[in-house]
């Protein structure tokens, strides 16, 4: 039995056995290696375990200093990382940058903030019940996304802050087992407009190059005016598309989903979170500092993906409504993240904006 049955594994094929061998890594194992785990001395916790030591819950954590870059995990494949579980405190989660690099190459496949790469893009606790990705009470962030690597994997954390952060939990759950040559490696990117400019689109990802499948979107929407303001389409650009798509979405609420204005009972937003699809958070003005209404929600491609053969291009339009039943362009504050499958070598990304670019404000 080939060992790629300990890659993909779901409950149709969960009872067969595979020659895959499973790893994790955490600040109580920081190699993976086997037989190497609770082995601590020193770390985080060596206060609370004073009186019990090696073997207690010694070192279950990390802290970050000002501006530094941190390896989370560096894995001789061939294999797949499954499973990830992290949580730290949430004023955290745009100014800490999470990277995958695959097979050796000197560009990361994956450039997010960690709020976002777990759908919570606003710096507030938002749980979410989806199959790649679950955040459950409170602030434990979980991403289930399939991530195959052949040679290795490594994966970074940076802190762009200018001061320590204190307490970052992590574990990272992945197998040792054979990669098939059609299996593609999983990449993401983050993009914000803010605001968008008037008439035009925002880019949720341009100058993908290379064979693939796009599988997920996730957007922190940050909206400036009053009223409705999803009435966008979505269109994806593939294979050569100019001037128009291929596919083109009937707004911005169908693509996640949902249906009229996610209105559910009249005049309240239905807030949801699927498997597939979902709008788990909405920020209302509050009191004199909370300005304007902000979303997040969430579309996995996991049962249709959208596959192109040689690049793709997606955006995305903010519109609402004006005067006498015309639609009005918005210029809304939208960062999105999207998740794609595609064979290496990737195309460069653009480069992820600084630290005031990030935050939310």
């Amino acid at each position: 039995m080939s060992g790629f049955n300990g890659l993909n594994m779901s409950l149709g094929n969960l009872s067969r056995l595979s020659n895959a061998r499973t790893r994790s890594i955490s600040a109580e194992n920081f190699t993976g290696e086997k037989g190497k785990g609770g082995m601590a001395v020193s770390g985080t916790g060596s206060g609370p375990a004073r009186e019990l030591g090696q073997g207690w819950k010694v070192s279950p954590s990390i802290h970050l200093a000002p501006h530094q870059i941190v390896t989370l995990a560096d894995i001789e494949g061939p294999g797949a990382v499954q499973h990830i579980w992290l949580t730290v405190a949430p004023q955290r989660w745009r100014s800490l940058i999470i990277r995958f690099y695959w097979d050796n190459e000197p560009m990361p496949s994956i450039e997010v903030p960690l709020g976002d790469f777990f759908c919570n893009g606003w710096g507030m606790r938002c749980n979410v019940s989806s199959l790649a990705v679950a955040v459950n009470p409170a602030g434990g962030f979980n991403c289930y996304w399939e991530m195959p690597f052949r040679k290795r994997a490594r994966i970074t954390l940076e802190n762009l802050a200018p001061e320590e952060v204190m307490g970052f939990f992590y574990q990272i759950t992945y197998t040792l087992t054979d990669v098939p040559d059609d299996v593609a490696y999983l990449h993401a990117q983050w993009r914000r407009s803010n605001p968008v400019p008037y008439m035009d689109v925002h880019i949720l990802v341009d100058g993908i190059q290379g064979h693939g499948h796009y599988v997920g979107t996730y957007i922190a929407w940050g909206v400036n005016n009053n009223g409705w303001w999803g009435e966008g389409e979505i269109k994806f650009y593939m294979d050569g598309d100019d001037e128009f798509p291929t596919i083109c979405g009937t707004g911005t609420e169908d693509y996640f989903g949902g249906a009229w204005n996610f209105e559910h009972p009249q005049g309240e937003y239905g807030m949801f979170s699927a498997p597939f699809s979902g709008l788990p958070q909405v920020i209302r003005p509050d009191g004199l500092y909370r300005s304007q209404q902000r979303f997040g929600m969430y579309r996995w491609h996991i049962m249709d993906p959208i596959r192109f053969q040689e690049g793709l291009r997606v955006t995305i339009q903010a519109l609402g409504w004006r005067s006498e039943g015309r639609f009005l362009p918005l210029q809304d504050d939208i960062a999105s993240t999207v998740f794609w499958y595609q064979a290496e070598p990737h195309a460069a990304f653009p480069a992820l904006p600084d630290r005031n670019a990030l935050e939310v404000i």
